[in-house]
């Protein structure tokens, strides 16, 4: 359902329509075009997760492919059970113009109304196995989504130690760009979620 292409959508040099209208009017309906499409195979793939996932899971929040004045840099859909619908932990699915990640991720935006704090999402550490969870992608929560993630078992204990009260950090799964087509984009991110749960239901005890 994904491959490299749905990545290339957003090799663009212009993402706000004011800067197209003005480098490359007549490039603008084919980029809505294209966006669109892969926009809808986006949110079909969503759709097939959820069902997957099944109950506690609330429907998923997906994300539009543009807000009125600009198109996304990437597209963005995320998870929560049906009961923690007001927290700021967030099972999140990203596509950008490197790859497809799956990870538990704090919802920076939605802090101020969260029934969460921040040192509470962070109690996930506590459940983390050095061993068993050797093969996640672990990264700081300030990093871009573009980084190089490093595994569980390239990182050093105390490197998660915060050094200031808005640091957080995420876990999860990313397949590059050149290998989407080799995989099955529902499943993988279904199971990635699946395999997250023990670590969201952490942030919420």
């Amino acid at each position: 359902m994904l491959n490299s292409q749905h990545c290339e959508l957003f090799d663009i040099p212009f993402f706000q329509f004011s800067q197209m209208k003005k480098f490359c009017s007549d490039e603008i309906p084919l980029i809505k075009a294209k966006y669109k499409t892969h926009w809808e195979t986006w949110k079909a793939l969503n759709l097939a997760v959820s069902r997957q996932l099944g109950q506690p899971f609330a429907p998923p929040h997906i994300e539009k492919w543009c807000n009125g004045w600009q198109v996304r840099a990437h597209f963005f859909a995320y998870y929560k059970y049906e009961f923690y619908q007001n927290s700021a932990a967030i099972l999140s699915v990203i596509l950008n113009r490197r790859r497809l990640s799956v990870s538990l991720d704090w919802h920076c935006y939605r802090e101020s109304r969260s029934q969460i704090n921040l040192s509470q999402y962070n109690q996930w550490l506590d459940k983390l196995d050095w061993q068993r969870d050797a093969d996640f992608d672990l990264w700081a929560g300030a990093e871009s989504e573009y980084s190089d993630f490093r595994s569980v078992k390239i990182w050093q204990a105390d490197e998660l130690i915060p050094s200031k009260k808005s640091d957080f950090w995420c876990i999860g799964r990313n397949v590059e760009k050149a290998d989407l087509a080799n995989i099955n984009a529902v499943n993988f991110i279904a199971n990635t979620i699946s395999e997250l749960v023990p670590f969201y239901e952490a942030c919420h005890q």
